[in-house]
């Protein structure tokens, strides 16, 4: 027995350790380690005093750390001695105290464990198919929460009374529900509802839940509200239904994400070792992966024969045998799926038509897990909302705002206090690469390297975040949309609101984008506190900054659609060197001119048309070159994307410069090479162009034997008239037409080409920064190839590269840049 003198301990915990077992967590290992005391949540954080002898609370303290549950994130520990009182003779939790400014802690919402997951199968146990059960290692969190600290009261489970059952669990220390604050069961938690579209109820409990399972099979649809809000679920093997879906949501050709289990996912789909971990992980994200259908998609089809049938044939024809290049990564498959009603290995083609890539995501809740278990296949699962508005939250906006799209309403009687659409992300280069911020990822604070002043940050207008600065650390919001919708500009006006009150902070400065017309701008500006401007591309470069930690200098390739530059012009492909005095634009790419302005942006024909006939103009170019269009001519295959008013129209435009604002934005050249390839002459949503574009040439790599090469051109920095060196696409649009695209095979080839002389222009102008550090960032780089290339490449001349990977690229990530950006020019 110790005879060391009793000694007292306050320690002080901050991270993320409210919500997630850190007080269960504590009361044992003291209890265990025989050491007097209490623990509590606080607003800054989780605070213990313990008492005991030396060697006992040196132990506890080093096994805090060390042994945390799993979902907790100690970032900060701090010990400081007290007198010992000698007067406890036990260990216990304590009420919370609510007093003082909060600490960004609450977890994201987690999908369910592996034991709640056995007491959901389990007949035997009293929460047997129950679709809300969690513990403190799972369940919501951020979806529910009222204000701070976590402790039941302030969460949306405030009306729902423990029963004596779940009262014993949630005060007993051994319990895995030992003050879990989401405890509940079938006599005191949640319940399910369906129903109608007039809101009349069909159904309640588990007889909700089948009911929607059948009339999914018989090609319903229904809208589920689930963990931050509503989805629309469909039978994705019935064509029918996701048509139906279609037409009703008014999303004619935009990709639809799937629910399914991990058996399901290592059908329909080449998984890797990596993105099986990224759908493992608890936050349950959408997961990009490379469907396992052979024939090329991503191009228009002349013929029965696939891309890899039609190498073949050449390769027999020149001689040689091509074989596929699939990089697959075959999983063993011990549970395989039931070939009952519903298990379909297929689905229908309308869940992403003409992409090579399948959204998938695993069950992000005890009732996802029901319904696809129930159902026996995949599901699909998409935004509860009409086009360009946020997703539903409460059940009766939903039977208002989704009247005409779903045809029941599967609901509970749990709030969700704030919209959580799903994230979304990929493997790029290893890595994760996080395209949408949301559910299951947000509020986690970004760690920062240097203390930020009290400054907001209010992002950008498409894929608007905000983002909150707190010391080292900032705190971004869930992904809320695009500002065009009145709704979502309400709901980024409610999140620039509700981040101060609800995690602290007090901001005297925010952080906007330098184009004034944006609504994110405007709100800022009804705000009343002082604006900094950041341009917007320096705010990507800087986003990157911040979630590797790099301080300047360093150069960055801001590749994206477009942003207002510096100058007054619309920039989207530009090199910024960034250095302590500073940043400034070392190199760009030619402007590629948009006839129409804003319509060439929807239209990518009009930046085809555009590109074609600037490349004619460049210096040697010929008209009479066998295959060039010359001045006034236009490829075949360009020329049927319109009628012949709109097209002597387009090109009077063009000769006559007006409404033809030039652009250097590398998504523009994206949309000109899709739309002369055939891929997508107009666009039915953001970004379809790019991403036909990059299926065709991943179709290249996956299909394509290494001795069947690409179109070899590239693309050449020059400088122009005020001396600014620029890649100048034009040889390579010109090489393109003078090797047209005759087939699929064609069409890949000349996809990869471009991501490959993309890739090749990077090292040549980041040497003119003559740093060895270069910062990949913008929406452009979410694509897996081009970004995969231009590291490959850069790597391969010597630089460090960094890209953003847990905070997206896009316009998602502005807010941190903003942040980032902004604070060397606030006081402190």
């Amino acid at each position: 027995m110790s005879t060391s003198p009793i000694q007292r301990q306050r320690l002080s915990l901050r991270g993320q350790v409210q919500g997630v077992g850190m007080r269960p967590f504590v009361c044992r290992l003291a209890q265990e380690l025989d050491l007097a005391g209490w623990v509590s949540n606080t607003p800054e954080g989780v605070v213990i005093e313990a008492e005991g002898n030396e060697a006992a609370l040196a132990r506890f303290a080093r096994r805090l750390t060390d042994e945390a549950p799993p979902p907790a994130r100690i970032d900060e520990c701090s010990a400081m001695p007290l007198a010992a009182t000698g007067q406890e003779s036990d260990f216990r939790v304590v009420p919370s105290r609510n007093d003082g400014a909060p600490e960004p802690c609450v977890p994201p919402d987690l999908a369910p464990c592996a034991d709640c997951l056995r007491e959901l199968s389990d007949p035997a146990d009293r929460r047997y198919r129950y679709p809300f059960l969690s513990c403190t290692a799972c369940g919501p969190r951020y979806s529910i929460v009222r204000s701070l600290p976590f402790d039941r009261e302030r969460t949306a489970m405030a009306g729902f009374a423990l029963c004596p059952d779940c009262r014993r669990e949630y005060e007993n220390p051994a319990d895995r529900r030992f003050h879990a604050q989401t405890t509940c069961c079938p006599a005191c938690g949640p319940q399910l509802a369906l129903w109608d579209s007039q809101g009349i109820s069909l159904a309640e409990g588990d007889g909700a839940l089948r009911l929607a399972v059948e009339r999914l099979r018989q090609g319903a649809i229904v809208a589920l509200k689930g963990v931050g809000g509503f989805q629309l679920l469909a039978d994705a093997g019935n064509s029918a239904a996701v048509e139906q879906l279609r037409t009703r949501k008014h999303r004619p050709a935009k990709p639809f994400a799937l629910l399914a289990d991990r058996t399901m996912a290592e059908r329909l789909c080449r998984v890797s070792e990596e993105e099986i971990a990224l759908l493992l992980e608890p936050a349950a994200p959408i997961v990009l992966l490379r469907r396992r259908k052979e024939e090329i998609v991503g191009t228009t089809h002349s013929g029965p024969l696939s891309l890899r049938e039609r190498a073949r044939v050449r390769g027999a024809q020149r001689g040689t045998f091509i074989s596929a290049q699939t990089h697959d990564l075959d999983l063993p498959h011990p549970n395989p799926l039931p070939e009952g009603e519903g298990a379909r290995r297929e689905i229908a083609p309308q869940v992403a038509p003409d992409l090579p890539w399948l959204g998938l995501m695993l069950p992000a809740s005890p009732l996802h897990h029901l319904l696809l278990a129930d159902f026996g296949g995949p599901l699909v699962a998409t935004s509860g909302n009409r086009g360009g508005e946020p997703i539903c939250v409460d059940e009766n906006e939903a039977l208002a705002r989704l009247a005409g799209i779903a045809d029941l309403f599967l609901v509970h009687d749990r709030s969700v206090l704030r919209p959580l659409d799903d994230s979304v992300l990929r493997i790029a280069a290893d890595r994760p690469l996080t395209l949408r911020r949301a559910r299951g990822y947000v509020p986690a604070p970004v760690p920062l390297a240097e203390p930020l002043p009290p400054l907001l940050a209010v992002g950008g207008h498409l894929k608007n975040t905000v983002a909150l600065g707190l010391g080292r650390r900032a705190l971004l919001s869930q992904h809320l949309g695009d500002l065009d919708d009145v709704l979502t500009e309400q709901q980024c006006g409610a999140a620039l609101q509700e981040l101060p009150r609800l995690f602290g902070g007090n901001p005297r400065r925010l952080a906007v984008d330098a184009h004034p017309d944006y609504a994110s701008r405007r709100l800022a500006e009804a705000m009343g506190l002082p604006l900094l401007a950041v341009p917007h591309h320096l705010a990507h470069a800087m986003a990157c900054a911040a979630e590797h930690g790099l301080e300047p200098p360093f150069l960055a390739l801001a590749w994206d659609g477009i942003g207002l530059g510096e100058d007054g012009g619309l920039w989207g492909g530009e090199f910024l060197r960034i250095d302590e005095q500073g940043h400034r634009r070392i190199a760009s790419f030619v402007p590629l001119r948009l006839p129409g302005g804003e319509k060439a942006v929807k239209e990518p024909r009009r930046t085809a048309l555009a590109a074609v006939y600037d490349s004619a103009r460049l210096p040697g170019a010929n008209a009479a070159e066998e295959g060039h269009p010359g001045l006034h001519g236009v490829p075949a295959g360009l020329r049927a994307a319109f009628s012949d008013t709109e097209l002597a129209a387009l090109l009077a435009m063009l000769e006559k410069n007006l409404n033809t604002p030039p652009c250097s934005s590398v998504g523009r050249l994206f949309d000109a090479v899709s739309a002369l390839l055939g891929l997508c002459p107009v666009n039915q949503f953001e970004g379809q162009a790019a991403m036909r574009l990059e299926a065709a040439a991943g179709a290249f790599v996956w299909n394509t034997a290494a001795d069947y090469p690409a179109p070899s051109a590239t693309i050449p920095l020059v400088r122009d008239d005020t001396g600014l060196p620029r890649c100048d696409w034009r040889p390579w649009l010109r090489n393109l037409l003078r090797h047209p695209a005759v087939d699929d095979a064609d069409r890949a080839a000349l996809a990869y080409s471009f991501h490959a002389a993309l890739a090749d222009a990077a090292p040549a102008a980041a040497r003119l920064a003559a740093l060895p550090t270069v910062v990949l960032c913008g929406g452009c780089f979410q694509n897996r190839l081009l970004l995969e290339l231009c590291v490959e490449r850069l790597r391969h001349a010597g630089f460090d590269v960094y890209w953003p990977q847990r905070i997206p690229p896009n316009d998602g990530g502005l807010a941190l840049g903003q942040l980032w950006a902004a604070r060397r020019q606030a006081p402190a």
